[in-house]
């Protein structure tokens, strides 16, 4: 699994429809991180390779998403996206978390484990 690049209408149809939803309900089934990045930025540049790591690494358990914040205006509007990278993580039943800035692979992880996946750890 790689990265999944993003639209504004894959994000209505696949994340959450803020057209047609009054709160927030994730279309998803498994957790998701999505990248709000540009191609010209230099810290979100240094991040994609540890995200393609994490998509590989949690294959079947996380999605991650990347939106374009120069292609996808709307949907950049939408969540106030002033500074980039952003990342919303996003897990199953709750309320998703947005946070500015680029992390390491360990934080990202730390995020993942005791945010996003822990109903699953619990089952396990």
């Amino acid at each position: 699994m790689h990265t999944i690049q993003l639209t504004t209408q894959d994000f209505k149809e696949k994340i959450f429809n803020y057209e047609t939803e009054q709160e927030w309900k994730y279309k998803g089934d498994i957790p998701a991180i999505i990248d709000f990045y540009a191609d010209w930025c230099g810290p979100c540049k240094m991040v994609a390779p540890v995200l393609e790591e994490l998509a590989k690494e949690y294959n079947g358990k996380l999605n991650v998403y990347k939106v374009n914040t120069e292609k996808e205006i709307e949907l950049s509007a939408v969540f106030g996206i002033q500074s980039i990278p952003t990342f919303l993580f996003i897990p199953v039943d709750e309320l998703p978390m947005m946070q500015p800035g680029a992390f390491p692979k360990k934080v990202f992880k730390e995020i993942i484990e005791t945010r996003l996946l822990t109903r699953e750890k619990i089952e396990k």
